[in-house]
């Protein structure tokens, strides 16, 4: 089941999954508590397997209502199973009712296929997070 969730809840899974388990208050983002950003968790039952957030954030060369998808993480015993995308695509009708006209991201190496497949298409060439490692930023238009 898909539920919005707080910012608080993310870091639960942020941490372990994208910062190697590093203090989960170093996994509060910018803007995670903004008035227009929204967090989605992905429940098996009680236990929350899969989060994602979007800030309102419009992307230089785009025009209209832009969001920016952050700190999607999902338990490794779950990965694969179709998870991720269901809420993306939850989050992709959300943001369709919002107005939002498109959803972009920076998309980790490993991450490429899985946003490729989504319908993202890649707008920058590979770059480096310190610390995090190469990503690309990514684009999906949404209306």
């Amino acid at each position: 089941m898909i539920k919005f969730i707080s910012s608080e809840d993310t870091l639960a899974l942020r941490s372990p999954i994208l910062r190697n388990g590093a203090d989960p208050q170093l996994c509060v983002f910018d803007g995670d508590n903004d008035e227009f950003s929204f967090h989605l968790g992905y429940f098996m039952g009680d236990e929350l397997v899969c989060v994602a957030s979007f800030h309102q954030q419009e992307r230089d060369a785009f025009s209209g209502l832009g969001y920016q998808l952050r700190g999607m993480a999902t338990q490794l015993s779950y990965q694969g199973r179709g998870i991720g995308n269901q809420l993306v695509n939850f989050a992709i009708v959300y943001l369709r009712g919002q107005k939002a006209n498109y959803l972009w991201c920076n998309a980790r190496k490993a991450a490429f296929r899985f946003y490729s497949g989504l319908g993202f298409e890649f707008i920058s060439e590979e770059f480096d997070i310190p610390n995090i490692g190469p990503h690309k930023a990514m684009y999906l238009k949404i209306q």
